[in-house]
């Protein structure tokens, strides 16, 4: 770094932890530059439990690169050269990619009808069947270069003959790359090496650049086709789970509206459904999502191939998206499928949610009815239980009244005690009421007393 860089660094504020690592991703991968004529051995193995140190243990047993640490491949970008050949290792998310550029043999040329490729490799014998990992893509990729035919049927007829017969005289598909600059031709197959072959014819002078980027999209719409392809299986296997699934929540919604079960045992079938749905979502919406994302990329690496048709060809472009997209259609719908059961899921155990507060308020009306009348009950005895009361207190009082009026007629007072207790009885029972009204209207007044 040179002092008037330091200067200026100096000029901002700190970085932030991440800058450096985001502004070096744009750079992370860059194509190869391959040399043409060459040939482009590439495998991707899923990496699901395949550790770092396991891949760098693999690719020390190149030669010359004992000396490979794991530290020099945490940017998860590497390349290697030994011999005359080149290794790119890349590992992504689900896979991990291994790009082998070595000379192209001259029995492969343009001459040769269904090569052997598998017995020129240059890896060291049984190094690419032990790479940890399981194979999801091997891809034999030879480039060559060739004067490229006028654009007339009759002139492009003259290479297609020879790049077909290349593949055994199988039927194979092919597309004019960039517009003309370049032609790929495959036929999708696998090889009892386990290898997909694939062609490309350059014409001369095509730089190392070029034939890197074209080698790098090719290989890459291959790899993606075949991520995005994970998520079929998946989409078949969980079909019966949700017809099964959607026939139970029919069921449930039936006993709903014709009330042919209690609410408990609709709450149970329902939280036993929901669970279960909640579970193949789980499982399953990240490989959707990922199938999604792979078709995109797709997408976006067939457009960036700028295909011109072969007359008597498919383009590539056609070929895959002709059998890509109804599978893709399939993953797509067993989605929405899914997506669509759980909201209805959700749905009814709402609607079962209302019914069982509809039948609680009822259950609580009954129970306020009971306790209401159970309170004017308990009012009419605590009444009768008042009156009882006057009379009883009134009576004491008579009776107090009746022996003090024995007490003056004892002293001599002229008093007759039967008729002055008779006498006081009205009047006794009008205070006895009078009083208790009275403790009535002290204990029915408001506690709380505005503030002088």
């Amino acid at each position: 770094m040179t002092p008037n860089t330091l200067s200026a660094l100096r000029l901002l504020p700190s970085d932030d932890s991440l800058r450096e690592d985001l502004h070096n991703e744009v750079h992370a991968r860059p194509s190869a530059r391959i040399h043409l004529p060459a040939l482009v051995v590439f495998v991707a193995v899923l990496n699901d439990g395949v550790s770092r140190e396991q891949e760098c243990e693999h690719l020390r047993r190149l030669p010359g690169q004992q000396a490979l640490t794991p530290e020099q491949m945490r940017g998860n970008f590497l390349r290697l050269r030994f011999d005359a050949c080149t290794l790119k290792w890349e590992r992504h998310t689900e896979f991990t990619r291994y790009s082998i550029v070595q000379p192209l043999p001259p029995a492969c040329g343009l001459g040769a009808s269904d090569p052997p490729l598998q017995d020129f490799l240059a890896t060291p014998p049984g190094w690419l069947g032990e790479i940890p990992g399981r194979t999801v893509a091997a891809i034999q990729l030879a480039m060559l270069q060739a004067a490229l035919p006028e654009p007339t049927p009759a002139a492009q007829a003259t290479l297609m003959t020879p790049a077909q017969q290349w593949f055994g005289g199988r039927t194979v598909v092919a597309s004019q790359l960039g517009g003309g600059h370049s032609w790929a031709v495959t036929d999708f197959l696998l090889q009892p090496s386990g290898f997909e072959h694939l062609l490309v014819i350059t014409p001369p002078g095509t730089s190392d650049t070029r034939a890197g980027r074209i080698s790098q999209r090719l290989l890459e719409l291959e790899t993606y086709r075949l991520m995005a392809l994970r998520g079929l299986p998946v989409a078949k296997a969980l079909s019966p789970t949700l017809a099964q699934a959607e026939g139970q929540l029919a069921s449930i919604t039936a006993q709903m509206e014709n009330k042919a079960a209690s609410e408990q045992e609709l709450l149970d079938q329902l939280i036993s459904l929901a669970a279960r749905v909640e579970r193949a979502t789980a499982e399953n919406t990240y490989r959707f999502g990922a199938t999604r994302a792979y078709d995109a990329l797709v997408t976006q690496r067939i457009a960036e191939l700028r295909e011109k048709p072969i007359p008597g060809t498919q383009t590539i472009g056609e070929f895959m998206q002709r059998r890509l997209s109804p599978a893709m259609a399939t993953v797509a719908a067993s989605e929405q499928r899914l997506t669509s059961l759980s909201e209805r899921v959700a749905r009814t155990s709402a609607l079962l949610r209302t019914r069982v507060d509809i039948a609680t308020e009822a259950q609580n009306q009954q129970l306020l009815a009971k306790l209401t009348r159970g309170q004017e009950l308990q009012l009419h005895l605590q009444t009768t239980v008042e009156g009882l009361s006057i009379a009883a207190i009134s009576y004491y009082v008579i009776s107090l009244l009746l022996y003090l009026a024995k007490a003056g007629k004892a002293a001599g007072l002229p008093i007759h005690p039967e008729i002055a207790a008779g006498a006081m009885i009205p009047l006794v029972l009008w205070v006895v009421w009078r009083a208790t009204r009275r403790i009535h209207a002290r204990l029915n007044a408001p506690t709380d007393r505005p503030a002088d």
